[in-house]
């Protein structure tokens, strides 16, 4: 296991390089770079630097020139300036190569837009993140395996028939749709101000004992994480109990029965084992889709700053160390989250033997 566990640690490299590339490539034929960006805001605002290092008496000086104009009645001087500060004058090889070094060294740059590094601007949003992507996910897995396992054991009754049209309407469901309607019943909107609708903890966070603190936080969470977690589980309840109906019906299960052991004794010391593994697969799925992708309307309903919206934020402005910093930090976290996943199947089942497999 040993072996294997390495070899997956070796393979995150070329498969982690290999999407920085792709990326990286695609990039570069998108039109309206930073540069293109910073122009157009000074163009219609004139004082978009005031937010860069440096900046702002370059573009007070550069502006009010009245000679050499370049591209868009600014000095060339000035556009040759720019590119030079971020480093546009390299040829983009050079820059990704560059790029990568620093990522090896866990120096991830500056925001072009922020005054703040990449790695901190990270580690400011990622509690908004973890709570959605962790509680989703363990919330979505505690109410769906039983409810999965339970309907597997009641298939084709009326419990089966009534859950799973609950589920099926739930998963129809938008997730944004339901979190404005969470908003406007039990926030405030038109009905009950029940929870609160912005951020992770209230303003009077420090003066709470510990107790309250932990009360205030899943009181601020509640609503973006059942709207998160929602259309989760449709599929991991039908995927639990499509794998249990599976399992039941193999020979194996009969030949228990017929040595007389309980149902109970089936069921959990023989089939959950079996069916839990792919289950267990979708596991990175989830709590990665949720963490980063799935976060991201739901941070903007809920007027929560973490990462999904902070990555859509830095694509719109063309904030590159953004945009690649956080790409590079989701992409390793998925890869290792992945690891864990095949070596929960080896905790689930100990017969499994990956190295084997591969063998």
């Amino acid at each position: 296991m040993g072996a294997y566990i390495l070899r997956r640690l070796l393979l995150i490299i070329p498969t982690l390089l290999g999407i920085m590339i792709i990326n990286f490539a695609l990039v570069q034929f998108v039109p309206g770079g930073p540069i293109e960006q910073i122009i157009a805001q000074i163009e219609g605002e004139g004082n978009v630097f005031e937010g860069i290092a440096g900046g702002g008496a370059e573009v007070e000086a550069s502006t009010s020139g009245e000679e050499g104009v370049g591209r868009r009645g600014l000095p060339p001087e000035f556009i040759e300036d720019l590119e030079r500060q971020f480093g546009f004058d390299k040829p983009p090889l050079e820059r990704f190569l560059g790029m990568m070094w620093n990522y090896m060294t866990l120096d991830f740059g500056e925001s072009y837009f922020r005054s703040i590094s990449v790695i901190d601007l990270v580690l400011e949003k990622m509690p908004v993140s973890i709570s959605l992507g962790l509680w989703s996910t363990v919330i979505a897995y505690l109410v769906s395996i039983p409810l999965g396992i339970r309907k597997a054991v009641k298939d084709g009754t009326h419990f089966d028939t009534w859950t799973s049209g609950v589920i099926i309407v739930a998963y129809a469901i938008p997730g944004f749709l339901f979190a404005i309607l969470l908003l406007v019943l039990f926030a405030g909107g038109s009905y009950w101000q029940i929870f609160p609708i912005r951020g992770l903890t209230s303003d009077n966070w420090d003066d709470l004992n510990w107790f309250m603190k932990i009360a205030d936080y899943f009181w601020h969470i509640a609503l973006p994480v059942l709207a998160s977690t929602i259309s989760a589980f449709a599929t991991l309840t039908l995927l639990t109990k499509n794998s249990f109906l599976d399992e039941i019906k193999k020979h194996y299960v009969m030949t228990a029965r017929a040595k007389g052991l309980s149902e109970k004794g089936v069921l959990y010391g023989h089939v959950f084992r079996n069916a839990m593994l792919i289950v267990i697969a979708g596991l990175p799925g989830v709590f990665i889709g949720v963490f980063f992708g799935g976060s991201i309307i739901i941070e903007t309903i809920f007027s929560l700053d973490g990462l999904g919206r902070l990555g859509f934020e830095a694509a719109v402005a063309r904030d590159y160390p953004v945009i690649f910093g956080t790409l590079f930090i989701s992409s390793m976290i998925g890869l290792f989250v992945s690891l864990l996943s095949d070596l929960m199947y080896v905790a689930v089942d100990p017969r499994i033997d990956f190295e084997k497999r591969e063998g």
